[in-house]
């Protein structure tokens, strides 16, 4: 079996990226021959070529950092993209392969997915984000701070001032919409959905020629004792960008309120708001992967999720989890079902009140080293790790081909 990836970059730049990254390597672990292929021009995570991973690039820029006029054509249509992809595909299609796209955004435009529908092989398409049928990706209203109750691509959606950017970028990415759903309104293939959340939020809203399917992120961490969760003054931690839709200015709000340390790991526009509204936080920016962990385990009480936003599957969550970490986590976030209230961490609505409640809650070190043994426990019964991954993947691949 031949399994060709397809994602914007080929280094671990966000969530989604990682992601390719991991189910590429666990792949590859499990014997499938595996070509990455990546839109942008750039670095390339060695670890693929010490397992045998092809990698392929389509040698294009980033959409957003176009200039203007560009990145609004080829953010809607790209046809370089889509030329460039025919190509590389040209000598990598043959029976038996199996093609797996987890972004297209920051690269390729919609205009990839008529490509690879017409490529001869089976297509499937991780949905990390909302973007197959949202303009904005989020299916969240950034003029409100609030999650979005509107129909994608009706006229209230169309109306909305919804985008973090402008009323501009919001028509260029209603365009990219109409062009993606008029894609995959003909389209016959299979979406995977990180989360039940996920499902929930933008399940309804595909067409439906396409087969959805629900499939765990990889979680690549080390199997270790649960974390001791010190006596003294550990933190509260958030780890990701630093932004409202994500909930970091509530972290540091009801950090204050409860009167308690918080850490913050990563970088974004809410930090001038983390700031003001908690002088006292500890920013520490953005961090390796490795010493994120050992951050986790040595400074923090339990690892906040405070999304505001239907976020599909934040990772961070898991790796706690997995560390021996209680998780606060909001209720409106894919990976809150992943935390068992009152057992292996507290979900809670995304307000500054609701947090500083369960911050109380676990000040009571006693009661966070419960919930981080649970967790611990919990999730090494059934570890997310990359050879569960890989074997869901591999039978999903499977019926594929037999349809194909």
């Amino acid at each position: 079996m031949r399994v060709i990836i397809l994602a914007d970059f080929a280094e671990p730049s966000g969530g989604a990226q990682s992601v390719a990254l991991d189910s590429a390597l666990a792949l590859a672990a499990r014997g499938a021959e595996v070509v990455y292929v990546q839109g942008v021009a750039g670095p390339v995570d060695p670890q693929l070529a010490q397992v045998g991973v092809t990698c392929r690039s389509l040698g294009l820029s980033d959409i957003w950092a176009r200039a203007p006029i560009e990145a609004a054509v080829t953010g809607i249509w790209d046809v370089q993209a889509a030329r460039r992809l025919r190509a590389t595909l040209a000598d990598l299609v043959t029976p038996g392969t199996v093609l797996h796209l987890h972004q297209w955004t920051r690269a390729m435009s919609p205009s990839v997915l008529r490509v690879l529908l017409r490529a001869g092989a089976p297509l499937a398409i991780t949905l990390h984000d909302y973007f197959a049928a949202c303009p904005n990706g989020l299916y969240y209203r950034f003029d409100r701070h609030e999650p979005c109750t509107l129909t994608p691509l009706s006229a209230g959606c169309v109306a909305a001032a919804c985008d973090p950017r402008s009323r501009a970028h919001k028509a260029i990415r209603v365009l990219r919409s109409l062009a993606t759903r008029a894609t995959l309104a003909q389209a016959r293939c299979e979406v995977i959905h990180v989360s039940d959340r996920g499902r929930e939020v933008i399940g309804r809203f595909l067409p439906p020629g396409l087969r959805q399917h629900r499939i765990d992120n990889p979680v690549e961490v080390e199997r270790r004792p649960p974390a001791e969760i010190p006596d003294g003054a550990t933190a509260y931690a958030y780890v990701g960008r630093l932004t409202r839709e994500k909930g970091a200015d509530l972290v540091a709000e009801a950090a204050a309120l409860a009167g308690v340390p918080v850490l913050f790991i990563g970088e974004g526009p809410a930090e001038a708001d983390i700031r003001h509204l908690n002088p006292g936080a500890d920013v520490l920016g953005w961090r390796p992967r490795g010493e994120v962990a050992d951050l986790l385990r040595t400074r923090a009480r339990a690892l906040v999720a405070p999304s505001r936003w239907y976020e599909t599957g934040p990772l961070t969550v898991y790796e706690a989890l997995a560390a021996g970490l209680p998780v606060v986590a909001s209720s409106r976030s894919g990976a809150a079902e992943k935390v068992v209230h009152g057992e292996t961490g507290l979900v809670v609505e995304p307000e500054a009140g609701a947090l500083a409640d369960a911050f109380r809650q676990l000040s009571d070190v006693a009661e966070a080293r419960r919930m981080g043994r649970a967790a611990h426990d919990r999730y090494w019964a059934a570890p997310l790790d990359g050879a569960a991954h890989a074997t869901r993947l591999v039978e999903l691949y499977r019926e594929m081909l037999a349809r194909a």
